[in-house]
């Protein structure tokens, strides 16, 4: 069975979400808990924090279970 990495996006960055990766999401939960909660569905929520925090946070990920690439700016 495959299952597609969760997506979830604001303004500035998408953040990747791969569950199968994923060995301990207890440590965002607990470092992040306002963007990683663990009794809400969905789990991540981009909002809740800043991106720069986020980013931070990502990059702690042991697993690469959580990924994140900066959004392309749309020219007005």
């Amino acid at each position: 069975m495959e299952i597609n990495a969760n997506q979830f996006s604001n303004r500035e960055i998408t953040v990747t979400y791969d569950p199968t990766v994923c060995t301990n999401a207890g440590r965002c939960a607990r470092e992040l808990s306002d963007v990683f909660r663990n009794s809400v569905i969905p789990w991540i929520d981009i909002d809740g924090a800043s991106s720069d925090k986020i980013i931070e946070q990502v990059k702690k990920c042991p697993s690469g279970a959580l990924k994140f690439y900066h959004n392309q700016k749309m020219a007005v």
